[in-house]
């Protein structure tokens, strides 16, 4: 049967300035560039972020983190002609080299290996053609819309290519991982069959600048070069993207100094048990479980509005039984889930709540100890 909703608007304050525009003080040399949150995914600014671009070897982000994902990272791969005639970048494997899975992803994304991308593709995905089926799955499942792998390395192909946007949401992704948040943050690593270590091609997280935690280069000479990275700061994680960026270094600095500075992870809404009217004259009560957070900048708070969407279903069996909706300037931004509670999880709340208010005025009329 269909469910039927009751929809409650709830202004959150009186809207008094007209509907803020977020306008960046940030200047980047490249031809494509975007900086996003990556816990809400929004943007905080753009430049041609939709345009379709030859990627280079950002692609082996999308080719680590499938590997992570349906390999065995202890697996010890083999290792085909295929794989060491590959042509550009290399971590210069043999016939009789000997990695394990693990291994040759910290080559992969620490030396930028199109050998090792070969590799990789062939123990996971059976071929390497095999792999790069999987990696346009993932791409889609992901939402990256206009983005198109023909190889696991970047090596130019017409139909081979992406944009600002969709290698954010890819790296904001990937970031949720751990292992490859490990392995894209490390700054150098020494694999068992080298006698020497493969250092991080990522100036950004080595030496340039303190936040950076993540990242992967790429450059050819017709996409000129490309540059994804991720910083965090204060609990406040970002994502930046530049394409064919010839001053890239400065204009991830650059971007990232500003979203930090302009932005700021807000509560705008803390959990606990709410009464909410489902018909006129009747009120029940419902928890909402976690703090939900959004990046704001100065001003844009007051702009918040929210919608609770209430269903006709009874809260007594049904545990779920509504969702609250937050609008910045009329566009979803975020929303979380209402539950049921108790008659006893609603009196400790009621307690909690007269509890706390006694003490804090027992402390103000100074009835305490000491």
């Amino acid at each position: 049967m269909m469910r039927k909703v009751i929809i409650i608007p709830v202004l959150l304050f009186t809207l008094v300035f007209s509907a803020l525009e977020v306008k960046a003080d940030v200047n980047v040399s490249a031809d494509s560039a975007i900086l996003i949150d990556q816990s809400t995914g929004r943007v905080l600014f753009e430049k041609n972020a939709d345009e379709k671009s030859l990627i280079a070897s950002i692609t082996k982000i999308m080719t680590a983190i499938v590997a992570i994902e349906s390999g065995d990272l202890s697996d010890n791969v083999k290792i085909s002609n295929h794989a060491i005639g590959t042509e550009g970048s290399s971590i210069y494997l043999t016939k009789d080299d000997q990695f394990t899975l693990e291994e040759l992803i910290y080559g992969l994304m620490l030396r930028s290996g199109n050998d090792a991308a070969v590799a990789i593709s062939e123990q996971v995905g059976g071929s390497e053609e095999g792999f790069v089926h999987l990696m346009n799955e993932k791409a889609s499942w992901i939402g990256m819309t206009n983005t198109h792998f023909d190889n696991p390395h970047g090596l130019d192909s017409d139909t081979h290519y992406s944009t600002a946007y969709d290698m954010a949401l890819l790296m904001s992704y990937a970031m949720e991982n751990d292992t490859f948040a490990k392995i894209s943050g490390t700054t150098s690593f020494k694999a068992d069959g080298r006698d020497y270590a493969w250092a991080n091609k990522n100036k950004l997280l080595t030496s340039l600048y303190d936040y950076c935690n993540g990242g992967k280069t790429g450059y050819t000479k017709a996409a000129g070069r490309t540059l994804v990275t991720s910083a965090e700061k204060n609990g406040h994680t970002l994502i930046a993207v530049t394409l064919n960026g010839p001053n890239d270094w400065n204009d991830h600095i650059q971007m990232y100094e500003w979203g930090f500075k302009t932005f700021a992870q807000t509560e705008i809404q803390s959990k606990g048990i709410f009464p909410f009217e489902k018909k006129a004259g009747e009120v029940i009560h419902g928890e909402i479980n976690r703090d939900v957070y959004y990046p704001l900048r100065e001003g844009e708070f007051e702009h918040i509005e929210t919608k609770t969407f209430l269903t006709e279903n009874d809260p007594s069996i049904d545990s779920h039984f509504a969702k609250k909706v937050y609008y910045l300037n009329d566009e979803k931004i975020a929303e979380t889930s209402i539950y049921r509670v108790s008659d006893t999880e609603k009196e400790e709340d009621h307690y909690n709540f007269w509890s706390g208010m006694l003490s804090a005025i027992s402390h103000l009329f100074g009835d305490h100890d000491g």
